[in-house]
């Protein structure tokens, strides 16, 4: 079969089709993928430039789940903190009612107020001596030093001695105060004269034992109940395998390098380290229910101070949180930028294409049909 040969005319037109209809083609791709860039082919500049910029806010995205779930922890942690001060409440309220209960075991109170522990007699000797005993052959004694002896001498000789069943305190107007831990007696004595013991408001003698208060041993058996619940609660304030009440840590990291991050350290607010110990001698003693009460203010300062600063550490989150929305967005908008296409200029170019896709077609068809009509004038 032999070539087939175009006219001039006819071959442009269809050079001129081919060329309209490739360009159609692509604006068309555009406009389905909504992308002027679809493959580096299109724009390598433009399309590894954004390729970096989504590669990197998916990396910072990946960061966010992480943040999340810090935010997440420490919203338990609060939550801990808040629980774990109504308990600390609740035992502080127990103690004060175990406190306001009258004690029944043997009690001595000395005759003289305003003392202070710093308050100081004078004694004839150097080594005087002032004793109490439980009846049970335990002793405490108190000497004088340098010819005079305080109150805080006589205080730390009985609430120190290891064995002694007896506490000391000043009451609330400043008087020496002695009470049995259980059902025994107590003897003062020792080798100080009257006078001088007479000073600090005590006298020789021996007061009867008493009896066990059933009020106050119920209510030191519900404050021991309630420090075990916080034992129990700061065990279970785990969020995401991290528990920051029993001394555990957080890391979150900030950016995709892993050059940014936080650690938040935790702290123990287990009953160990809030200071909150089982009740003493059942709370038969003001001396020890004053103790607890010391133990549990200290204990909610702890806590209100350590929510202040968990309370920092979210807010850090949180901001951090922020500003990685933020580049997220930005990184994206930036990529789209670069590859996206404005869908009303190419829906614009293609109605122009189509315009000039029809007038070709026209011309490629009167070509044809002027070369036909050549061709039969030689027929």
């Amino acid at each position: 079969m032999g070539e087939v040969i175009l006219s001039g005319a006819i071959r442009s037109n269809l050079i001129a089709l081919q060329r309209v209809t490739s360009l159609m083609e692509a604006v068309q791709n555009r406009l389905a993928t909504g992308k002027r860039v679809n493959s580096a082919l299109d724009d390598p500049t433009r399309f590894f430039a954004a390729n970096a910029l989504n590669t990197r806010a998916s990396a910072l995205n990946s960061l966010l789940d992480s943040m999340a779930s810090a935010h997440k922890t420490m919203e338990s942690v609060n939550a801990s903190i808040e629980a774990l001060t109504g308990l600390v409440e609740s035992a502080q309220s127990v103690a004060t009612q175990a406190l306001g209960s009258a004690g029944t075991t043997a009690t001595y109170t000395g005759s003289v107020a305003g003392f202070t522990v710093a308050s100081a007699i004078t004694t004839s000797a150097g080594t005087d001596t002032f004793t109490i005993q439980d009846g049970l052959g335990n002793t405490a004694t108190a000497t004088s030093s340098g010819g005079f002896i305080t109150v805080q001498q006589i205080l730390d000789a009985v609430n120190n001695h290891a064995t002694l069943q007896v506490k000391a305190q000043l009451t609330t107007d400043g008087r020496l105060q002695f009470q049995a831990t259980g059902t025994n007696v107590i003897t003062r004595g020792g080798a100080a004269s009257s006078s001088e013991k007479l000073q600090l408001g005590l006298a020789d003698g021996t007061t009867a034992a008493g009896t066990l208060s059933a009020a106050r041993t119920s209510l030191a058996t519900q404050f021991n109940q309630i420090r075990t619940q916080i034992d129990q609660l700061a065990n279970d304030s785990n969020y995401n395998n991290v528990n920051l009440l029993t001394g555990g840590s957080l890391s979150v990291v900030f950016n995709e390098g892993g050059t940014s991050s936080y650690t938040i350290a935790g702290a123990t607010l287990n009953s160990a380290g809030l200071g909150l110990v089982a009740s003493t001698n059942a709370f038969q003693t003001d001396k020890d229910i004053n103790d607890s009460l010391t133990k549990l203010t200290a204990a909610l300062g702890t806590l209100a101070a350590q929510a202040t600063s968990f309370s920092a550490n979210l807010s850090i989150i949180e901001t951090r949180q922020g500003f990685t929305e933020g580049m997220i967005e930005t990184l994206n908008a930036g990529a789209d930028d670069l590859v996206l296409a404005d869908i009303n200029e190419e829906g614009a170019k293609l109605l122009v294409l189509q315009t000039q896709q029809e007038l070709l077609t026209t011309a490629l068809s009167l070509a044809a049909q002027s070369q036909s009509s050549f061709l039969r004038m030689f027929q």
